[in-house]
């Protein structure tokens, strides 16, 4: 496949079989190491291996600002140029996996016709492959990574083997060559003189761990980069004390040729180097590409259920482990937070309570901060030998800290169904995962907090209930903007008063406390003013005054409205707000774009005229809020015509599957970037 459309590498993905897992079959063309983040994949994953099995499509991603745009968690640990296709092994039936492949930046941001046609057919091919394999019950046997192989023997006018270590060995430049996994196959003695190392200590070893002061992720950043993109890529290093060197690396599909030569002194480099001879180790960039994938994915959740998810869906593929369980704790006990991969769910509800004193690992990890680790059941059971239900299906436990600004704030249980030898470096990755999941269950948990804040006083300015009123329903829906507190400044009200019901809906400028505070004394006016009898334009003035005087820089939109349901009619006037819609008895519907004041708080001379409406009985008027309709890249006008041909076609519907059919059609209700408010009034002749 990689041959036929000239991409340099690629992988294979093969669904677990009881998990919703892609686990990486075979690599080919780099090094397993590059994918490391993603040998394993949930698949509701972001990555594009994951939406191609999810959406049964190919997923092309032309290059490093798409890839950044569209899937942030892999180009945070991949920030290199190239592009990549991943494509769905699946029958009509099936799905068995995916398939990716990259080519270097060179390639043009869209995919051919050719290459997509090439792309499906070999994955077609390899489906139904699978497909007999799993009906003849033969299993899919591991096989091993394709790495590029170096051309045998030598190519026409170029000099044998011999004679071209003998032309590198007179340059006056150290050259190496590196193969696709960074160890070094062939340095001259100018290279070896340079890197402080004999030849004989340098063949075979990776470039940054065999020299200590190369030792450094940003060294073999450089090299990572140069392979995906395969373009010549270079870098400047500290040899100490005091010597700069400069390392030029081009690639090409089989490995990397390095030039090395003196660079000029470099004053401010920004990081420096860790000195030789101090044993230091630096952390391998595999660790870190986890880590910051990982981090990635817990900094997008807003909310204590999101964490647990992510958790599940991110970590708990890439560590190999089958179970989760998050706890909390309160009062001095503990709180199952979340959980998932237990057969018994009512033994893990069964913590739920259990006191931070008991002999337990979760309970002993969150009181001390200190982690845990039990690569068999025999160790578990020599510390707690009173083990609780919840533990039986599984043979090895990862008890991790969760701990947030230098307190314990939750436990991380990661159980394994075989025993599971826990390495220094494995021990070291999960406790800093721990910290990870520990700062955005933090974060999540504040924000559950806010949420429950803004939500109850939301309802609070919000009213509870419709009043039912002869001869008129109603119906009212109301969603918060997603970006901002989850609160916000749109208000409706429909007020009994005598002899005419009034109805109003508005919009204060903003979603935040401020709008929702100002929100709460804008209606408020509004009832007060209507009560002592004042007419719909004095009520406009008085609240555009009330504004003025409470200077708070905010404006407001006011759609204000005195029914005479009886009498076939309606008195309105409009401050600045988008025009309501009215559907007659016989079902056309008319946009009530009439005269009206400007915003509320702009102008205290603003008057505010009113309009009569004809509303007989049947009719049914749609007061809105601009959120309803106004959305990026949308046209006003179309968007209201949309509305008015779905106002349309409801024509018997009961007012509330009416106000939910029209919030949950609009493009914007959908994308929420501001409050959506809903008023349907339906005159009964009651």
């Amino acid at each position: 496949m990689l041959d036929e459309v000239h991409a340099h590498s690629g992988a294979v993905y093969l669904l677990a079989p009881d998990q919703p897992v892609l686990e990486m079959a075979v690599m080919a063309g780099m090094p397993r190491a590059f994918a490391a983040p993603w040998e394993r994949v949930g698949l509701s994953a972001p990555v594009p291996v994951a939406q191609a099995v999810r959406e049964r499509r190919l997923v092309w991603v032309g290059g490093e600002e798409e890839m950044a745009r569209r899937f942030p968690r892999v180009a945070v640990v991949l920030p290199y140029p190239f592009a990549l296709a991943a494509l769905p092994l699946a029958t009509a039936s099936t799905a068995y996996g995916a398939v990716f492949v990259t080519w270097p930046d060179a390639h043009p941001p869209v995919l051919s016709d050719w290459e997509r046609e090439q792309l499906t057919a070999a994955c077609d091919r390899l489906s139904r492959r699978l497909e007999r394999a799993a009906a003849e019950r033969r299993p899919v046997l591991p096989e091993p990574d394709l790495l590029a192989a170096p051309p045998a023997g030598g190519t026409a006018g170029v000099p044998g083997s011999v004679e071209a270590a003998r032309m590198a060995q007179r340059l006056p430049y150290g050259l190496a060559s590196l193969d696709l996994h960074g160890r070094i196959s062939f340095a001259n003695t100018a290279a070896a003189d340079l890197l402080g190392l004999p030849v004989t200590e340098l063949l075979g070893a990776r470039l940054w761990a065999s020299v200590p002061w190369l030792n450094d992720p940003v060294y073999e950043d450089r090299y990572r980069a140069a392979l995906l993109s395969q373009q010549v890529t270079s870098f400047v290093a500290l040899r100490p004390p005091g010597d700069w060197l400069s390392f030029r690396m081009y690639p090409d599909t089989t490995g990397l040729s390095v030039r090395i030569s003196r660079a000029r002194a470099v004053t401010e480099l920004g990081r420096a180097a860790p000195a030789p001879g101090t044993g230091q180790r630096t952390p391998s960039l595999v660790t870190i590409s986890h880590v910051l994938s990982l981090a990635g994915a817990l900094t997008e959740a807003v909310g204590v259920r999101e964490v647990v998810q992510l958790v599940t869906d991110e970590i708990v593929p890439a560590v190999g482990s089958q179970a989760l369980m998050i706890l909390g704790s309160h009062s001095g006990r503990l709180h199952v937070l979340g959980h998932s991969g237990y057969r018994d769910a009512a033994a893990v509800e069964d913590l739920h309570g259990t006191p931070l004193t008991a002999p337990m690992p979760s309970a002993r990890v969150l009181s001390t901060g200190v982690p845990a680790f039990f690569s068999s059941r025999q160790e578990l059971e020599r510390l707690y030998p009173h083990t609780h239900p919840v533990w039986e299906d599984f043979r090895a436990w990862a008890f991790l800290p969760l701990i947030a600004s230098g307190r314990p704030v939750g436990t991380c249980v990661l159980a394994y169904r075989q025993p599971h030898p826990f390495a220094a470096d494995e021990r070291a990755v999960l406790t800093s995962l721990g910290g990870l999941i520990a700062q955005a269950l933090e974060r999540a948990r504040l924000y559950d907090a806010k949420h429950r804040l803004a939500h109850g006083l939301q309802q609070a300015l919000l009213p509870r209930s419709l009043p039912r009123l002869p001869g008129l329903e109603a119906a009212a829906r109301y969603l918060p903007a997603t970006q901002g507190m989850d609160i916000g400044g749109d208000f409706y009200d429909l007020v009994p008063t005598r002899p005419t019901p009034t109805a109003v809906i508005g919009d204060v400028q903003g979603h935040n406390v401020t709008a929702a505070g100002l929100m709460g004394q804008v209606r408020t006016a509004i009832r007060a003013y209507t009560a002592v009898g004042q007419e719909p334009q004095e009520v406009m003035r008085s609240t555009n005054g009330l504004l003025l005087d409470l200077d708070v820089e905010l404006f407001a939109s006011c759609l204000y409205l005195r029914l005479d349901a009886a009498g076939g009619c309606a008195v309105m006037s409009r401050a600045g707000h988008p025009p309501p819609l009215l559907r007659r008895p016989d079902g056309r519907v008319r946009v009530l774009d009439l005269a009206g004041g400007p915003l509320l708080g702009i102008d205290p001379a603003a008057t505010y005229p009113t309009a009569h409406v004809d509303l007989a009985p049947g009719s049914v008027l749609v007061l809105y809020t601009d959120g309803l309709v106004e959305s990026p890249g949308v046209d006003i006008e179309n968007a209201l015509a949309e509305l008015g041909q779905q106002l349309g076609r409801a024509r018997d519907l009961p007012l509330p599957r009416l106000a939910d059919l029209l919030v949950g059609n609009s493009v914007a209700a959908r994308e929420r970037i501001d409050d959506v408010a809903v008023l349907l009034l339906r005159a009964s002749g009651d």
